[in-house]
């Protein structure tokens, strides 16, 4: 037979038994059974164990509840949900088992502490029918987003970018693979009716119509939030946001990784990256939302330029820019703090930090009204409005107040006569019992006499052994110790009832005044997140200006369409990197009718730097920043493709070939004419005619008449530069190499032509390789270059090469080139065209095997 504390702990586990139950046993937090078995080596704490009844043992281990959040974060790090079970009732006038509900449950996504300052935390739902809908929200800052698509790899791309730490899907989605392969946690949602959502958000019928999938995706979203906070509605989520294609360039995970944007390549860092150039804001909602930036840059002209200019004026008043970066170097976060503030866990702390940054407004009004920055002028009004709550927290909240709310001291003295006159009455009540000690040795004689006082049997007269004779007979013995005894007098009973009341009326009634503060905020939600809002779109401007005065950059001339042209442009991020050399700057001019560069030169001369560098030039421009350039003339391009480098997949079986095959596909599925694709080294991850076969037809692809994206093409097939001679839109482009001897040194200059060779010996041989070996490299080289795979070479480029290029040597009157001659390239999709070439292959070597 369970006991009834037991009884109850089971009976509140049965409602959440996909969670670790944190069960509130008065200072601590309590786990049992499998909860603890679980929770105690990931925590790192003792397990032991408790009488359950029926000589029944039952596993335990517990936390401290002042220490609680720590615990949690690390449950909910290592994947798993955790439900607070609270006290709900005083224990003092509980009758029977005190009682006990939950009152917030932790998952990965509903997590808002010890979260990264400069990250969003997203919680993440996906519903499918007939098109994709996804709703994402971060509860600790409040912002929920909706997004639908029909097209998965568009829905892929975005749960990438987003990366959610939670991912709520249908049952149905939820047993394929590909839902499995990528987020930390996955959970079934429910399918919800969507009246909960549209109470919430009546002001935004017109939404709920426009994307009914998405919204399904937010019914379920909604209904997890409400069930992970019970009795409490989040006050800081204001209203849903939603975004279409039109507006924002999605940039596939391969574009993001390859550029470096937030997160480098080798490491998980943020060293190396576009975002560490940048990155000069001082607020950590400014963090969140300059990252957001460039995981999104703008396709809208006008907006492009609405940034540029904010970023001009703060370039120009440099007194401005110098006072903004001192003065939120001061700002909290206080999107974070409102969300603490809407789940009721602020402390007085957290209401010190707002108070401090809602003090600060009046000075930010100053210098924008004050200041010449005629396009940030906008911005005043949000920064309205506080001042007065300003002032009350200020006049309110102790300095020094406690973590914990329980302990009193929250408030300062001249908040609340009452409190000031419970404080009077408890420091009187001590400064009256020290002097009754003194008192009562000059009566008694007794010198060793102690008035001390305890928890358990509270305030008494402490007498040795030796002195008993002496003791008054109006002492009431109440202890006895080892070698003194512990009286009490009715007097000394009477005050100790004065005193501790006042002490405990005084926590109870700060405890009470500190909650009406907290309400206070948070009715004042709305307006204060107006004002974060407003601060953190004001600290990324003033860190793109920063970052564009440090490092010398220019204002990009953004346009509709025609010629891409950068002049000495630079790559931001290794031009960042060097120390005591300067980086070598190069011009780019892609235009209409010459909008394919195919570029050779050896590795490590700079093509990929050079690819990368005018695709971040790009972007950057796009996201409202300034450029590393002495001009810049930027067609806003509606997609950035990158295809870079070699790896594998080995967690989906896929080889580097296959990686970059896929990759290859996807830019040519979504590619249009105002897209900027970067290529490098196409086909090399297979056998040396099959990837050259590849590489020359998607070069001829990007090259035909409909499409025609603007593209930087890198290859070491040779071959390809003849394509300038039978393409209009491709020319030819190579990295200067100086030679002496046989040592090569890199210009790192991109000049107009073709390169004759790679270089590839004269690298290996920088790169340490042994010199026998390379002399052994270098005879099988001559032997190559003079046998019979030049005449080999020869036929494989002959002067049909303008319709399709002949892959093998064949007679004149074989099928297959008769095949070949008649195919029209410009009839074939890129997988069709591709699936044609593979199929070709098999064919040509079983008729060879004949």
């Amino acid at each position: 037979m369970s006991t009834p504390m037991m009884q109850q702990y089971k009976s509140i586990k049965s409602q959440v038994p996909d969670a670790i139950l944190f069960f509130r046993l008065g200072d601590f937090y309590e786990m049992f059974g499998e909860d603890a078995q679980t929770a105690a080596p990931v925590l790192e704490i003792a397990l032991t164990g408790r009488d359950s009844g029926g000589g029944q043992r039952t596993p335990m281990c517990g936390v401290p509840h002042h220490a609680v959040e720590g615990y949690l974060v690390k449950l909910v790090n290592a994947g798993y949900k955790v439900a607070l079970c609270e006290q709900v009732e005083d224990p003092q006038t509980a009758k029977g088992i005190v009682k006990r509900e939950i009152t917030r449950i932790i998952s990965p996504g509903t997590l808002t502490d010890s979260l990264a300052e400069q990250k969003n935390n997203f919680l993440a739902s996906v519903f499918h029918e007939q098109e994709w809908g996804l709703a994402f929200v971060d509860i600790s800052t409040g912002e929920f987003t909706i997004f639908q698509t029909p097209s998965i790899d568009i829905l892929s791309t975005e749960l990438a970018r987003i990366r959610p730490s939670e991912l709520l899907l249908p049952s149905e989605l939820l047993k394929s693979k590909q839902w499995h392969d990528y987020y930390l946690t996955q959970r079934e949602k429910k399918v919800f009716q969507q009246a909960a959502l549209e109470k919430r958000f009546t002001d935004q019928y017109e939404t709920f119509q426009e994307f009914p999938i998405a919204m399904k995706a937010a019914n379920g979203l909604w209904q997890y939030i409400l069930e992970t906070s019970p009795g409490i509605e989040p006050s800081h989520i204001l209203r849903i946001d939603t975004y279409r294609p039109e507006h924002w360039m999605l940039l596939d995970p391969w574009t993001r990784r390859n550029l470096e944007l937030t997160e480098a390549i080798r490491g998980q860092g943020k060293k190396g990256t576009l975002l560490s150039v940048l990155d000069f804001t001082k607020t950590a909602f400014g963090g969140r939302l300059l990252r957001r930036w460039l995981e999104q840059p703008l396709l809208v002209h006008e907006e492009i330029v609405k940034r540029l200019d904010n970023v001009e004026s703060l370039m120009e008043d440099s007194f401005l820019r110098g006072d903004l970066i001192q003065l939120f170097s001061k700002v909290y976060d206080l999107e974070r703090l409102i969300g603490k503030v809407s789940y009721g866990t602020a402390n007085a702390r957290d209401l010190l930090s707002l108070s401090q940054t809602l003090g600060l407004l009046p000075q930010l009004r100053f210098l924008l009204t004050e200041s010449s920055a005629i396009t940030l002028k906008r911005f005043i009004p949000a920064f309205a409005g506080l001042d007065s709550l300003a002032a009350t927290l200020e006049q309110a909240i102790n300095p020094e107040a406690p973590i914990s709310l329980r302990e009193g001291n929250l408030l300062k003295a001249g908040y609340s006569q009452e409190i000031d006159e419970l404080r009077s009455i408890s420091s009187g009540g001590k400064a009256w019992v020290a002097k009754l000690e003194n008192t009562e040795k000059e009566r008694t004689g007794i010198r060793s006499l102690k008035v001390g006082y305890n928890r358990i049997f509270g305030y008494y007269i402490e007498v040795t052994h030796t002195n008993s004779h002496l003791i008054p007979p109006e002492y009431i013995r109440k202890q006895t110790l080892a070698n003194a005894e512990r009286y009490i007098t009715p007097e000394l009973k009477e005050y100790e009832q004065k005193i501790l009341g006042a002490e405990e009326k005084v926590m109870q009634l700060e405890y009470q005044l500190f909650l009406e503060l907290r309400e206070k905020v948070r009715q004042l939600t709305p307006k204060i997140l107006e004002a974060a809002h407003a601060l953190a779109e004001i600290d990324v401007y003033t860190s793109l200006a920063e970052a564009a005065v440090r490092y010398h950059y220019i204002r990009p001339e953004m346009t509709l369409g025609g010629d891409l042209k950068i002049i000495e442009g630079r790559h931001p991020v290794v031009e960042s990197m060097l120390q005591d050399t300067s980086f070598v700057p190069n011009d780019t001019i892609l235009r209409p009718e010459k909008h394919l560069a195919l570029i050779t030169g050896p590795n490590m001369a700079g093509k990929s730097t050079y690819m990368r560098q005018v695709a971040l030039i790009v972007l950057m421009a796009q996201i409202g920043s300034f450029v590393p350039a002495q001009q810049a003339i930027i067609p806003i391009a509606d997609h950035i493709f990158t295809r870079v480098g070699a790896s594998d997949d080995l967690t989906s079986g896929q080889s580097t070939f296959m990686v970059e095959m896929h990759e290859v596909a996807h830019i040519l599925r979504h590619v249009t004419p105002n897209s900027l694709i970067i290529l490098d080294e196409v086909g090399r991850g297979t056998a040396t005619y099959d990837g050259l076969s590849i590489a020359w037809a998607v070069a001829e692809y990007l090259a035909g008449q409909n499409i025609q994206p603007k593209t930087l093409f890198a290859t070491h097939y040779h071959e390809l530069t003849d394509l300038e001679e039978t393409h209009p839109g491709i020319f030819n482009l190579h990295v200067g190499v100086r030679e002496h001897g046989e040592e090569i040194v890199f210009l790192h200059k991109i000049i107009p032509g073709r390169a004759d060779r790679s270089y590839g010996i004269q690298v290996a041989k920088l790169a340490g390789l042994p010199s026998q070996l390379l002399q052994r490299a270098k005879i099988i080289l001559h032997e190559l270059e003079s046998s019979a795979h030049d005449s080999r070479k020869e036929k494989l480029f002959n002067a049909d090469r303008m319709t399709q290029l002949s892959l093998f040597e064949t007679q004149p009157l074989d099928p297959l080139l008769l095949e070949l001659a008649e195919l029209s390239v410009d009839d074939l999709t890129p997988k069709q065209a591709l699936d044609y070439l593979f199929d070709l292959k098999e064919r040509i070597k079983t008729s060879e095997s004949r």
